[in-house]
């Protein structure tokens, strides 16, 4: 019989990642789960060790060190106590050192090239020392969406063979099961159904939210006295690439304190309380590596509008409807749009649902384990 392909997942990311990149790890694992069998045998690989999350220089700098100190000893020894086939590393960092077993880091963007200057420079510095060579040792790198695959070839010179685009999946987000459960999450944050715009998503520069709090007034302007919009996802630890504050002059320049509703960092079911009556999700970012939210919003029959840049466009398809996110005047069209014809929102609605079956943790797993094999 032979051996069992073994693959070591490091999970040590689901002790600090908040965003998209904690989604990823956690759907991940619960699909590998279910495929462990004779043939794929999963090591989910941790350290004990408790991580900093403060904002204390010195002790982000120690931070750092113990972050390398994992990926590049206790990680190695950890895989090879297991006799791993694979190390399979979501955080973009994976072994130098290969102790019989190959290497396979996910990048899921190309940001650190793109706008360096939302990075510190030593987390800079280490990215370019160690995750770079990394990758490049490694058989396989992993990136979800055909754009950031052009991205990361245009600023690492990896090979284009060595780049395997894998799409992600939505978030597993329970139903609110009770009408009363539902009502009181809404009422915490003074909203009614099927009234309000959502956006979801930590408050990252790139995310582009001042200009939609901006075309939102001018929606506001028009009617829709009612209309509110829903800003949910916390402000990020990054003091590089925080928007928060621009994001707070920007509600209160266009006198929308009492129609904006920043609702931080939620569990997941008022987040999905959020998804479920909401009126349309609109998404301005003005660079993603795939946009998890998209299919979020497909799942809860959501009307979707994005930017019309970077890997948006891919993963929406044909049923998104795209704006120029540097063109207030085209947001509001486009949302106005929307806001005025139910059918179109029905047939957005229809093709968003369509489009969702494109995508899966599951497809992205079994397309994974297929890349694990093949790089040994």
């Amino acid at each position: 019989m032979p051996k069992p392909l073994t693959i070591g997942v490091d999970v040590r990311d689901l002790k600090v990642a908040k965003t998209g990149t904690k989604t990823y790890l956690e759907e991940l694992c619960k699909e590998f789960k279910k495929l462990n069998n004779a043939g794929l045998h999963f090591h989910f690989l941790d350290t004990r060790l408790p991580i900093y999350t403060g904002n204390k220089k010195i002790f982000k700098w120690f931070e750092h060190f113990r972050y390398q100190l994992w990926k590049q000893l206790l990680l190695p020894c950890k895989a090879f106590s297991k006799n791993c086939d694979i190390v399979f590393c979501t955080d973009n960092f994976v072994p130098l050192m290969h102790w019989g077993y190959k290497t396979i880091p996910v990048f899921h963007d190309a940001f650190f090239f793109e706008t360096p200057e939302h990075y510190g420079k030593l987390w800079l510095w280490l990215y370019k020392k160690t995750a770079i060579p990394a990758a490049k040792r490694s058989p396989f790198v992993i990136t979800p969406t055909a754009y950031a695959k052009k991205q990361l070839i245009h600023f690492t010179h990896i090979p284009a063979n060595k780049l395997i685009v894998v799409p992600e999946g939505p978030k597993t987000l329970n139903d609110i099961t009770t009408i009363d459960s539902a009502d009181q999450i809404l009422k915490s944050f003074s909203l009614t159904p099927a009234n309000y715009v959502l956006h979801v998503g930590s408050m990252f520069k790139r995310k582009n939210i001042p200009a939609l709090i901006q075309a939102f007034g001018e929606i506001k302007k028009l009617g829709y006295p009612e209309l509110k919009l829903v800003l949910a996802g916390p402000a990020p630890s990054n003091k590089f690439d925080n928007d928060y504050q621009s994001i707070i002059n920007t509600i209160d320049n266009e006198r929308l304190q009492d129609k904006v509703v920043l609702t931080g960092y939620l569990p997941d079911n008022e987040l999905t309380c959020l998804y479920q009556n909401a009126l349309m999700y609109v998404f301005p970012s003005v660079n993603e590596g795939f946009g998890i939210p998209i299919l979020e919003a497909f799942k809860h029959n959501l009307p979707v509008l994005v930017a019309d840049n970077t890997s948006l466009p891919e993963v929406g398809g044909n049923a998104v409807l795209k704006f120029n996110p540097f063109d207030t005047a085209d947001m509001v069209l486009k949302i106005k749009t929307v806001l005025d014809n139910i059918e179109l929102q029905q047939e957005m609605i229809k093709k968003g649902q369509e489009r969702l079956k494109e995508f899966s943790w599951h497809k992205t797993a079994t397309a994974l384990v297929e890349v694990f094999r093949k790089a040994v």
